[in-house]
């Protein structure tokens, strides 16, 4: 589907719905709209993370989240996590909520519904969403992020400042 296509509901800054439109219209205009990160870790409490492709139009070839996306139009921040991560990790898992990040510049005019799982099954990433993906432990993402800040999303700064960060023992 092309941007043109995708309807997404536009928000107002405490996310109640106030209209709807295409991706590029929202996105060329600022406006603030919903989306949902999935992070996937294994039994050994390592991070899954994908490496975002580069035909992707935001943060081409960084490392994010282990599975990303918006929020259609009319669809539930919980739908969209599920479409999402069957769609790029072609994963059935169950949910659970993590934390919610009001729309602000680091997450693109997003307020964002962070889920995580746990999941031992292999990975089959879509090579359309992602041009790699894999399993890290967490003091090796935050060492990652300290020496190459510039490639990992500013989504996924975010997220790992405010919720992994405190969950890392040395």
């Amino acid at each position: 589907m092309n941007v043109d296509q995708e309807i997404y509901n536009i928000v107002d800054e405490n996310d109640f719905i106030i209209g709807k439109a295409s991706r590029k219209y929202i996105h060329q205009n600022k406006l603030l709209h919903r989306s949902v990160h999935i992070l996937v870790f294994n039994s050994r409490k390592e991070l899954f993370l994908q490496k975002r492709a580069l035909c992707k139009d935001e943060s081409p070839g960084l490392w994010d989240t282990s599975t990303a996306g918006h929020v259609d139009a009319g669809e539930t921040y919980l739908d969209c996590a599920h479409r999402e991560i069957f769609e790029e990790l072609n994963l059935k898992v169950l949910l659970v909520p993590s934390i919610k990040i009001s729309a602000c510049n680091d997450t693109h005019g997003e307020h964002v519904q962070v889920y995580t799982c746990i999941n031992n099954e292999p990975v089959k990433i879509n090579p359309g969403e992602i041009s790699e993906g894999k399993f890290f432990n967490l003091l090796e993402i935050k060492e990652n992020i300290s020496i190459n800040p510039d490639q990992f999303t500013s989504s996924f700064k975010l997220i790992f400042n405010q919720i992994l960060n405190n969950e890392i023992k040395y």
